[in-house]
């Protein structure tokens, strides 16, 4: 059966830390993973699971680096990479690159195989499609995550990670594009506003100065407890958002 699903997001910041512990402080989440293979790329990582959904933040560790170059080019602003498990991830390679959009990576590490697209292709952040033997099952192994991921899950105080938004000065062309890459037809929301609707997370396209993964929506048990325990941690607060990572934390319950 043909499925796709956000499976995971990746923020990208100089150091891990303090990054790495305020997430997991403010949000009520744990460290599940720290990946050695990422090394081969100049970086170090951490995930951490939002249900059943990753949320990664890696960091480089020798210069000239992807993850690198990106904080450069943007000032440490916008997400890094939007994840998809799938059904067939050389099949939506091959998709991609018949819109023009290369493939940057292949990832082959059985049971997981992963194909990376060129973020310049994508624009605004990376794009991965990847497939585990056995995840089918949202709950399934995912080598990524680390051998016992699931154990880390914790939904007291961040319950889901609902939402994805994406900035363009021409929002509604991103969104065909990034459509047309994923395989899911961009449609005007209620409000007005071009998304991309997964069975489990969409992604929302407003307009800005700048193509970029521009902020996360969290579905919460408390509203006003995670804006103060940001605050406490001195980040900026809104009524219902905070800054962290290089993105906006939307905050619904």
């Amino acid at each position: 059966m043909s499925y796709v699903r956000l499976r995971q997001i990746c923020l990208v910041a100089r150091q891990l830390e303090p990054v790495v512990s305020d997430i997991a402080a403010i949000m009520g989440l744990k460290v599940c993973y720290r990946d050695g293979n990422v090394a081969k790329y100049g970086l170090e990582n951490a995930l951490l699971p939002i249900g059943t959904t990753l949320l990664e933040v890696v960091a480089p560790i020798q210069d000239g680096t992807a993850a690198g170059r990106f904080l450069d080019k943007t000032g440490g602003r916008g997400g890094y990479m939007a994840i998809f498990a799938c059904d067939d991830p050389d099949a939506r390679g091959r998709n991609a690159e018949s819109l023009g959009v290369r493939v940057a990576d292949v990832i082959d590490h059985a049971p997981y195989h992963g194909v990376q697209l060129h973020p310049r292709d994508c624009r605004a952040a990376f794009i991965e499609f990847n497939h585990t033997q056995g995840s089918d099952d949202i709950l399934g192994p995912y080598p990524p995550a680390g051998p016992d991921w699931q154990q880390a899950i914790r939904t007291d105080v961040t319950k889901a990670l609902i939402g994805v938004e994406m900035q363009s000065p021409d929002p509604e062309r991103l969104a065909t594009h990034w459509g047309k890459i994923i395989g899911v037809d961009a449609r005007q929301s209620g409000e007005g506003v071009p998304e991309i609707a997964l069975v489990n997370c969409r992604f929302r396209f407003s307009k800005g100065t700048s193509d970029m993964m521009s902020g996360l929506t969290l579905r919460v048990g408390d509203v006003a407890a995670m804006l103060e325990a940001a605050r406490a941690r001195g980040y900026a607060v809104t009524d219902r958002s905070f800054m962290l990572g290089g993105v906006k934390f939307d905050l619904l319950v």
